[in-house]
């Protein structure tokens, strides 16, 4: 079974096929929506969807590395990242289709 992935063409198609908006109507609160996310992360706002999971952004401080290719050692320089926390429920679904 091939597994591909969910784009926001694909969530645009499901809301206007779901909800009836047109399909311009539906890309447009797609992609409001992810802006809204993207401004939020970088205010370094947390995103809480209930049911869903948590989106935080995490701050990393600077620390010594190796290049695994050349063994050589590195300065990896501070950098913040954003990380996802998964809800209780979602994380109870995902286990439940493995089995």
């Amino acid at each position: 079974m091939a597994k591909s992935n969910l784009t926001r063409k694909d969530l645009a198609r499901v809301l206007h096929e779901k909800l009836g908006f047109s399909y311009r109507g539906s890309s447009d609160i797609v992609d409001s929506t992810f802006l809204t996310m993207r401004q939020a992360l970088l205010e370094e706002e947390s995103i809480k969807l209930v049911q869903f999971g948590t989106f935080t952004v995490r701050k990393k401080s600077a620390r010594r590395g190796r290049n695994p290719r050349t063994g050589e050692t590195m300065e990896i320089s501070k950098r913040s990242m954003v990380t996802f926390k998964p809800s209780k429920k979602l994380r109870e679904k995902v286990n439940d289709n493995l089995k």
